[in-house]
C-alpha cells in the first residue's frame, strides 16, 4: 500500500479498485489543519484516470489518521468510519445504477450525482422530511393535526426501519425495491408488533412518498409495481338500543366518569369523532328555517372545502349540551368539558364497568352506534346517515349497511321462529 504526502494532503491510493477502472479513496486536507489538530476529510473519485473530489464535511484529528482511514477505537473514530462506509456505498450505488440504466460512468456524472445536481441523489429519509415539512406547513388548511402526526410517526418508522434491516443512516431512493417493501412490512409485523391494518396504513403512507418521487422523475422504477396488500375487515363495534340505555340511565356518583359518560352520550347521539366534540363551539349551532338546531360542522380530518357534517341535534344531546352550559371545566368557548383523549379513553373503561358493558369502549364505538343503533337501524336513509357523518362518499357509510343487514336477518329469524312456533328454551 502506497502512502505520500503531496502539497500538505495525506493519500491512500489503494483503497478499492474495481474492473471498471474506478476507485475511491479518502484523504486529509493538511493545509486547513485547525488551532486543535483536526482537518476536513475529502473523498476521491476516479474513473478511468480522470479524478473529481468531494468533501465529506467531516473533520478529523491529523495524528490518529493513517492509510486513508481513522485509526483507534475512540467513538469519533469508529462514527467517521461509518460514515465514510456509508460513502462508498452510495457512490457504488450510484455506479450501479447508472449501469443498470446504460448511462455513461464518469467521476463527473458520479459526482453530479453525489452532490445533489443530478436527479438520482435525492434519499428515502430527504423526500419523506421535504413531504412532511410541506405538510407541516398546511397542518389546519390542507390536513389535520393528527394527520400530520402520522406522516411524522411513519418517518420515523422509516428510520428505526433502514438502521435495523441496513445499519445504514439512509438509503437513496434509487435503492428501493420491491424487497424492501416485504421487509418494511415483515418489520411492522414483528419488530414494531403492529397489527395488519396498522402495517397497511404505515405502508400506504410510505407509498405517497414514493408516488412523490416518481411525479419529480427522483425515481425511475416504481418500487410498489409488483407490491400488493389490502385492509382486512374490521367488524364494527357498536352498542345496541339496551346497552345504550343502560348507558345513559346509569347513576354515576363519580362526577369525572359521569362527565365522560354524558360526552360519550352525545357522540353516541351526534356521530362526532373525539376531534370534533372536543372542538364543538356554539358557532357550530345553527337553526334552520323550523326552529330546529343542528350541529354543522367541518370534520377536522377532512380537507379544505369537503363535506360538513350536518347534524340535527336530537332531545338526548340537547340535555347533555344544556346540562354542561355553565361548566367552568368547558374551555375557551367550547361547549363540553372534553379532556385529553388518553383520560378520556381511561375514564371510558370506567364507564364500561360500572355500566356492565364489557364491550371496550372507545370513540369509535360512540360514532358506530350512531351510525347503526341510532339511525340506520331506526330507518334513517344511508345517504341522511351520510351527510351527517361528513363522509366524503356514500362508499363510506356503505360499510354500515352489513351490520343492518345481519340486524334485519337476526330479527327476522326471531319472528320466523314465532311463526313456526319454536321456543328457543325449549
Amino acid at each position: 500500500m502506497l502512502n505520500f504526502v503531496k502539497k500538505g494532503y495525506l493519500i491512500n491510493e489503494n483503497v478499492m479498485k474495481d474492473k471498471n477502472s474506478v476507485s475511491i479513496i479518502f484523504w486529509q486536507r493538511r493545509d486547513k489543519i485547525n488551532d486543535i489538530g483536526t482537518a476536513p476529510v475529502y473523498m476521491r473519485i476516479t474513473v478511468n484516470g480522470k479524478r473529481e473530489e468531494i468533501s465529506i464535511n467531516k473533520r478529523f484529528d491529523v495524528s490518529k489518521w493513517k492509510n486513508g482511514s481513522p485509526v483507534g477505537s475512540s467513538f469519533d473514530a469508529k462514527e467517521l468510519k461509518k460514515d465514510l462506509d456509508a460513502c462508498k456505498t452510495k457512490v457504488n450505488t450510484i455506479i450501479r445504477d447508472l449501469k443498470s440504466q446504460n448511462k455513461q460512468i464518469t467521476a463527473a456524472n458520479i459526482k453530479e450525482i453525489y452532490t445533489g445536481k443530478g436527479k438520482n441523489t435525492v434519499s428515502v429519509l430527504e423526500a419523506f422530511e421535504a413531504h412532511n415539512l410541506s405538510v407541516r406547513k398546511l397542518e389546519n388548511i390542507d390536513y389535520s393535526h393528527s394527520t400530520v402526526k402520522r406522516y411524522e410517526t411513519t418517518l420515523e418508522h422509516i428510520r428505526a426501519f433502514i438502521k435495523y434491516q441496513y445499519n445504514r443512516n439512509d438509503l437513496l431512493l434509487t435503492e428501493l425495491n420491491y424487497k424492501f417493501i416485504d421487509e418494511l412490512e415483515i418489520y411492522f409485523k414483528t419488530i414494531r408488533k403492529c397489527n395488519h391494518n396498522s402495517s397497511v396504513k404505515y405502508i400506504k403512507n410510505f407509498r405517497k412518498i414514493v408516488n412523490k418521487a416518481l411525479k419529480n422523475e427522483w425515481l425511475d422504477k416504481d418500487p410498489f409495481s409488483k407490491y400488493s396488500i389490502k385492509l382486512e375487515e374490521v367488524k364494527r363495534v357498536y352498542l345496541t338500543t339496551e346497552e345504550l340505555t343502560r348507558i345513559k340511565e346509569k347513576n354515576i356518583s363519580i362526577a369525572r366518569v359521569r362527565k365522560i359518560r354524558d360526552i360519550f352520550l352525545f357522540c353516541c347521539y351526534t356521530g362526532l369523532a373525539f376531534s370534533d366534540v372536543k372542538k364543538l363551539t356554539q358557532k357550530d349551532i345553527i337553526k334552520n328555517d323550523q326552529g330546529e338546531l343542528h350541529i354543522s360542522q367541518q370534520r377536522t380530518k377532512i380537507k379544505k372545502n369537503a363535506n360538513v357534517a350536518y347534524i340535527m341535534l336530537l332531545p338526548p344531546a340537547l340535555t347533555i349540551l344544556e346540562k354542561y352550559k355553565n361548566d367552568p371545566e368547558c374551555s375557551a368557548g367550547n361547549l363540553l368539558p372534553v379532556p385529553s383523549l388518553d383520560k378520556y379513553n381511561a375514564y371510558l373503561k370506567e364507564v364500561a364497568d360500572i355500566c356492565g358493558i364489557e364491550k371496550n369502549l372507545t370513540t369509535h364505538v360512540a360514532r358506530h352506534t350512531f351510525a347503526t343503533t341510532v339511525t340506520l337501524l331506526q330507518g334513517v336513509p344511508m345517504e341522511t346517515v351520510s351527510k351527517m357523518l361528513g363522509h366524503k362518499s356514500l362508499r363510506s357509510t356503505q360499510i354500515y349497511s352489513k351490520v343492518v343487514e345481519e340486524k334485519v336477518t337476526y330479527d327476522m329469524n326471531i319472528l320466523k321462529k314465532k311463526m313456526l312456533g319454536i321456543n328457543d328454551q325449549a
